[in-house]
């Protein structure tokens, strides 16, 4: 659910792989055709964020494939501390992430879908499972719950016919008649 400015900000300081935490505390973003560092897009973007076991994992598996990139960069790493870098460590490049992010889904055979839309999954993964949607503003980062609620009320009516569902559980009928 993180915007892309804010993975490609992500420091490994930011991270703590034995809670399962991430900070977001900084964004990557390009201004006037270069990139720089800057805060998180509001204040509700300042956010720690459980993360899950198999992201936590990824994450291990990628800091090891990135330590043995700088093995081979040597004297030509730079240490950002940067989560995701380039080859010898310095900031990815956004246009870069995007370019090899269509070329990974042309390979899986996969129709094209904006990495932004990733964001717009795990929200909606996150809201038919149950999350209430306060929990999903703030791992989205939103500053208010409105922006959250009309940005995703596609999934409304799917929560609404398993609230009906629910109700009648809890009346004691049969569901689905």
């Amino acid at each position: 659910g993180l915007r892309l400015g804010e993975v490609l900000g992500l420091r490994w300081l930011d991270i703590d792989l034995e809670k399962r935490e991430l900070r977001v505390r900084q964004t990557l973003q390009r201004q006037k055709g270069r990139v720089a560092f800057g805060e998180p897009k509001s204040k509700r973007s300042r956010r720690t964020l459980p993360l899950p076991i198999v992201a936590a994992e990824a994450l291990k598996a990628h800091r090891t494939r990135q330590l043995q990139e700088r093995l081979l960069a040597g004297s030509r790493w730079h240490d950002s501390g940067l989560v995701f870098t380039s080859t010898i460590g310095t900031s990815a490049d956004d246009r870069n992430v995007r370019r090899a992010w269509k070329e990974l889904l042309a390979s899986a055979d996969l129709p094209y879908v904006r990495i932004h839309d990733l964001r717009q999954t795990a929200a909606t993964l996150l809201l038919t499972q149950g999350v209430h949607p306060r929990v999903v503003m703030e791992t989205l980062g939103h500053s208010q719950i409105g922006i959250t609620l009309d940005t995703y009320s596609h999934v409304l009516p799917v929560l609404q016919r398993e609230a009906a569902d629910e109700m009648d559980k809890a009346l004691g009928g049969r569901v689905g008649r």
